[in-house]
């Protein structure tokens, strides 16, 4: 993937390059503008049919994910395509090869090149009820390529090695080497009442997490009591 990230460092958009016939996945919804590139959107899911409905809509239901996905393919040379996520905040790239692949959280998802494909890995029912990285289901990458995540405010990489396991709040989870060992666990107390804090993912293994700077779902609560009530 050719691209280059412009525009405000906290809240960059990233262009993306295509020559004719080169194609990318992107976000549905993300595209800011395109120059030379046609765009198409499907199911997200390989089945065809009616079964493919089907499929789109469980994967949403028990992933979080969109039911659809956007396809841009570059129709002159040095076409262009600019997308840029929902939120506030980093844009960083990931290069999934044979050492590396790696689990998305919801909303972390950007891009990725047409080579690299990804699956739902079932994470088990204790995670799905206590977690909220992507419900029943995460994202997983597979095969080679380059797939851009973003996240709410800067994104920081913190290293895990085996004598040296982190903790880290789930609302600040974006990406993780798939080779990780997690948990998904209660703080402390009563669900983290006592001391603030609610559910977090220990890592453990060799490899690497990549976490955002900032809490959306802090940052909605700190607004609620400010938002317009409506009248009885």
């Amino acid at each position: 993937m050719r691209f280059v990230l412009t525009g405000d460092s906290d809240c960059p958009i990233a262009r993306l390059s295509l020559n004719r016939g080169e194609s990318v996945k992107i976000e549905s919804g993300a595209m800011v503008y395109s120059r030379g590139v046609e765009i198409s959107g499907g199911l997200n899911t390989k089945k065809k049919g009616i079964g493919g409905v089907f499929s789109a809509i469980g994967r949403s239901l028990t992933s979080g994910e969109s039911m659809f996905i956007t396809t841009a393919t570059g129709s002159v040379d040095n076409g262009e395509i600019a997308i840029a996520p929902a939120i506030p905040g980093k844009i960083v790239s990931l290069q999934a090869d044979d050492q590396h692949q790696y689990r998305l959280n919801t909303g972390a998802f950007l891009a990725c090149d047409e080579t690299l494909a990804y699956t739902m890995v079932n994470q088990g029912i204790s995670k799905a009820i206590f977690g909220g990285t992507g419900g029943l289901f995460v994202m997983e990458t597979n095969g080679y390529g380059t797939v851009l995540v973003s996240a709410f405010g800067d994104i920081l990489s913190l290293d895990v090695t085996p004598g040296n396991p982190v903790t880290i709040d789930n609302e600040h989870v974006v990406a993780w080497d798939a080779s990780l060992e997690y948990h998904i666990e209660v703080a402390s107390g009563m669900f983290g009442f006592t001391t603030g804090e609610g559910v977090v993912n220990s890592f453990s293994g060799t490899g690497r997490v990549y976490i955002q700077t900032r809490n959306l779902r802090s940052l909605a609560q700190a607004m609620y009591p400010y938002l317009p009530t409506s009248a009885n």
